[in-house]
């Protein structure tokens, strides 16, 4: 009988432990996050958040994002849509040049897809590839890369991406991504204070940099582990609202 049950025992441990034919792919681990995270409630919901000194309104599925604050008593309101960005003085329009555009465009865009990931990672244009499992603090991940196709991945379409997903609750717990404007750099955030509203899952981080800008991608996961990041700033959004959209 003894030996029968140690049958059984190891048999259920191997059968679970996953292989080559039984492990999740990148997008079928992105669509569990996303799945876990809000779902179809993104596409249906109109999100507000304030970020700092400034409010941010998505509407329209994300297809529609704004920027709104003030400045020496005026009110400035960012509009991105997919193939245009304006800019509002006190709801009248005001001419700028493309350069300013794309600064404005890029800065409404980057908020925005920050406090709604992982709902951007099945994007057209994202590339997506599992690289590994890691463990950080007892818990379990997957290590799923993100980069971007030229053609719709916007200016930063050469940045890399690499999320820590919780293989036990499918959540995005750390992400690490590289940029190359403004002299370049590698970030790493831990999001906290995770929270629903409506149906949506929302989350601060507590953003860091390597002490030596010469540290890749792939090595900032070892620097945090080892308390070895310079830590940069909270990132925190306050007074969110979720409004369903018939």
């Amino acid at each position: 009988m003894k030996f029968l049950c140690l049958f059984f025992i190891l048999f259920f441990i191997f059968s679970c432990k996953e292989t080559p034919e039984n492990r999740l792919t990148a997008k079928q681990i992105i669509d569990k996050a996303i799945e876990v995270s809000g779902d179809d409630l993104y596409e249906k919901s109109t999100i507000e958040f304030n970020f700092r000194d400034k409010s941010y309104v998505s509407e329209n599925s994300g297809s529609i994002l704004k920027r709104i604050f003030e400045s020496e008593s005026r009110q400035y309101t960012d509009v991105k849509n997919k193939n245009s960005f304006k800019r509002y003085i006190d709801n009248l329009q005001i001419e700028i040049t493309d350069s300013l555009a794309t600064v404005y465009s890029n800065s409404v865009n980057s908020v925005h897809y920050f406090a709604q990931l992982p709902y951007h990672l099945n994007d057209a244009a994202v590339v997506s590839k599992l690289l590994d499992e890691d463990q950080i603090k007892g818990k379990n991940y997957y290590v799923v890369q993100v980069t971007f196709e030229k053609a719709n991945g916007g200016d930063d379409y050469s940045d890399t991406y690499l999320y820590w997903i919780n293989k036990q609750t499918f959540k995005p717990d750390y992400l690490a991504y590289d940029f190359h404007t403004d002299g370049g750099g590698v970030r790493f955030r831990a999001a906290y204070n995770e929270r629903y509203i409506n149906g949506i899952r929302f989350v601060d981080y507590k953003n860091y940099k390597p002490k030596n800008n010469n540290v890749g991608i792939s090595k900032v996961i070892d620097l945090f582990k080892n308390d070895q990041l310079e830590f940069l700033s909270d990132i925190q959004l306050e007074n969110i609202k979720v409004t369903l959209v018939d």
